[in-house]
């Protein structure tokens, strides 16, 4: 009895060591494992932004400056064109027009026919059709009934004609003229001279200047 009784004894302190043991090896596990490094955190997904994105920035808003820069070149350029043809069409316009104005003001009965052929080279537009109709239905029958001769010319101040360019665009022009008219016929006793004042449209055309409209002042 007394032999049983110190075998369960034995057995009861070899069951508590080995539980202290267990204990004691658990609680080791668990120091180690609050000495590990943590775990780094995951890295953050999205993408940095790139370094360059202020160069680009500026790279974009100096081909918009370009851009605009050369924008206002080429304006500047085409008006700078554009007085050039003006200033061209100026001269040519009045040049065309002290040419035209005393060949479409004058006639003579004895040759109307080519008096009004060369005038007609001059003009363009309705306004040919309208100079053809008025010299052949009312002109032509009175200068032939009357004799009718009508010289024209530019009148002249300070040794110059007296013609000016009203207003001009690269194909379009006005022209004034102050106009002497000397005419004859058996309506009047002597010649009459009249001073008229002229204004001359003119128009740019694949032949040149030539006269759309005349309007007296």
């Amino acid at each position: 009895m007394a032999n049983t009784t110190v075998r369960a004894r034995r057995r009861s302190v070899a069951a508590a060591a080995r539980a202290a043991a267990k204990r004691a090896e658990q609680a080791s596990r668990r120091q180690e494992a609050d000495l590990e490094p943590a775990a780094p955190e995951p890295a953050d997904t999205m993408p940095a932004k790139p370094a360059r994105s202020r160069p680009r920035r500026l790279t974009a808003l100096l081909g918009i400056v370009v851009l605009l820069a050369l924008a206002a070149t080429a304006t500047l350029a085409w008006k700078y064109r554009e007085a050039e043809r003006t200033t061209e069409a100026r001269a040519a316009a009045l040049t065309a027009a002290r040419k035209a104005a005393p060949v479409i003001l004058s006639y003579d009965y004895r040759h109307l026919d080519r008096d009004f052929a060369a005038a007609r080279g001059h003009l363009t537009g309705p306004f040919l059709d309208q100079y053809s109709k008025t010299t052949e239905t009312v002109v032509a029958p009175t200068a032939k009934t009357y004799s009718g001769v009508v010289k024209a010319a530019i009148a002249t101040g300070d040794a110059a004609p007296a013609a000016s360019v009203i207003s001009a665009s690269p194909n379009k022009a006005v022209v004034l003229l102050f106009m002497n008219q000397l005419t004859t016929s058996t309506q009047i006793a002597t010649p009459r001279l009249d001073l008229n004042r002229v204004r001359m449209t003119l128009v740019r055309t694949p032949q040149g200047w030539k006269v759309s409209a005349v309007d007296a002042l």
